[in-house]
């Protein structure tokens, strides 16, 4: 009952006809449907270039955001730097290339690369399945925190990208 509450409520404000929304879908479809919106997590700090960035104990972990997964498709290759590197926030470290394009993904904080994420060499694809657990990239000790209060939270990053797609 829940997920046909949802399906129609969704159904609304996607103004899609009554037909549908009336219709009895089924738990795949449901999931398929619930695909088209992006997951912003409590927690991180978004860039506006679509990368998340979790700060804890003195270490950053930084990912691409689902946003980002989402609109590049799927992921076939993934090229990270080298530990002990250095980033520069807002500079470009390494480079996602999915079916669709290759990006650029850049760091939203400055600092020492500490660990990289050596399981996107052999599963590019967790990027996609996991953008924020198992599909991170890289740790940074950052070289000034202060610059994570530069970044988006979640509500303002949710607000960033329902615009850009409106303007898309």
């Amino acid at each position: 009952m829940a997920l046909r509450m949802w399906a129609s409520s969704t159904a609304n404000a996607l103004k899609l006809s009554s037909a549908v929304s009336k219709t009895h879908l089924s738990p795949a479809a449901i999931f398929s449907l619930s695909r088209c919106f992006s997951s912003v997590l409590e927690g991180l700090k978004y860039a506006k270039s679509h990368e998340w960035v979790k700060h804890e104990g003195g270490v950053a972990t930084i990912g691409i955001t689902d946003h980002a997964q989402d609109h590049l498709g799927e992921v076939v290759f993934v090229d990270l730097p080298e530990p002990g590197g250095k980033v520069s926030q807002g500079g470009s470290f390494g480079a996602v290339e999915s079916v669709k394009a290759t990006s650029d993904i850049n760091s939203p904080v400055s600092g020492e690369i500490v660990e990289v994420n050596k399981q996107l060499t052999e599963t590019p694809g967790l990027v996609n399945s996991s953008p924020y657990e198992n599909g991170w990239m890289i740790k940074v000790k950052p070289a000034s925190p202060s610059e994570l209060d530069n970044l988006l939270g979640p509500s303002e990053y949710t607000k960033f990208c329902e615009e850009e797609d409106a303007a898309h």
